[in-house]
């Protein structure tokens, strides 16, 4: 589906729809599970629609929504409903092998890696990007994004073994 360029002035569902996969992306990978990228993805929206906020341009809104999803899923992760909740096995459906191995192997990175690799490669964000979207420097993220190459790799190559 071929995405159109929005402008600042744009009505809330339309920039829903048009944000909605990267909020929900970058949920999915900071909480790890469908049912809780859910509720972060409502909480996002919900705060957008609310505070109504007013933006420069759309990297600016961008930007907010990334920093919002982020504040999200660091809210759930601390809150006290989460910490007495057990884990489920959350099974998605996805199309090729390679997708279901892909993300396996993300699955296991810790959420600071997994956020950055998220970032980088699925929403093809610059290191400068990321940095002022994490509010870290550009070097830790140069950093974590390294060591996520490198885990990733390993989890592979011991899939290969086994």
């Amino acid at each position: 589906m071929e995405q159109q360029s929005l402008r600042t002035d744009d009505c809330t569902e339309k920039v829903i729809r048009y944000y909605s996969d990267m909020v929900y992306r970058l949920a999915f990978a900071r909480t790890g599970t469908k049912h809780d990228a859910d509720d972060v993805f409502q909480e996002v929206f919900l705060r957008y629609v609310k505070k109504k906020p007013v933006f420069v341009d759309e990297e600016h809104r961008k930007a907010w929504l990334i920093r919002v999803t982020i504040n999200c899923s660091n809210n759930f992760w601390s809150s006290l409903w989460n910490k007495k909740t057990q884990e489920l096995n959350d099974e998605i459906l996805f199309e090729t092998k390679e997708s279901i191995n892909i993300y396996s192997e993300l699955q296991q990175l810790p959420p600071k890696y997994r956020e950055v690799i998220h970032l980088f490669y699925y929403e093809n964000m610059s290191l400068e990007e990321i940095s002022l979207a994490l509010n870290r420097k550009n070097s830790t993220i140069r950093t974590q994004l390294t060591r996520a190459r490198a885990m990733l790799k390993k989890f592979i190559k011991e899939e290969d073994y086994v």
